[in-house]
């Protein structure tokens, strides 16, 4: 928990470095899957974090002690429609930092590898 958030660790490759890179950010659950909003503050810009992605999806996650490998994805349309009341009822301020960003701000599924 952060600040009253519950907050896991991603590590993400870098896009350009290849060097790991380790964020804190606030998740949702989905089953098994863990969510996550590339909000960046509600910035015109994707987070670095969620630009890595899109070149290493093979991200390490840790909630707790509890560490695994996942892959990482961007929510479709459909998926984003039930999934971000989901995240926005945990971090209310994803609601504001959509109306104020001038992008579609992402929702991030992570599935555990098998």
């Amino acid at each position: 928990m952060y600040q009253g958030w519950p907050t896991l660790l991603l590590t993400t490759r870098g896009r350009r470095t290849g060097r790991l890179r380790r964020t804190a950010l606030i998740y949702g659950r989905d089953g098994d899957r863990y969510l996550l909003v590339g909000s960046n503050a509600g910035s015109p810009r994707d987070p670095a974090w969620y630009l890595n992605l899109h070149f290493h999806p093979g991200v390490a996650v840790q909630v707790g002690g509890d560490r695994s490998d996942a892959r990482a994805r961007t929510a479709t349309a459909e998926e984003k429609k039930q999934l971000w009341p989901r995240m926005a009822a945990i971090f209310p301020l994803y609601d504001s930092y959509q109306a104020r960003s001038g992008r579609d701000i992402p929702v991030v599924i992570l599935e555990r590898s098998s």
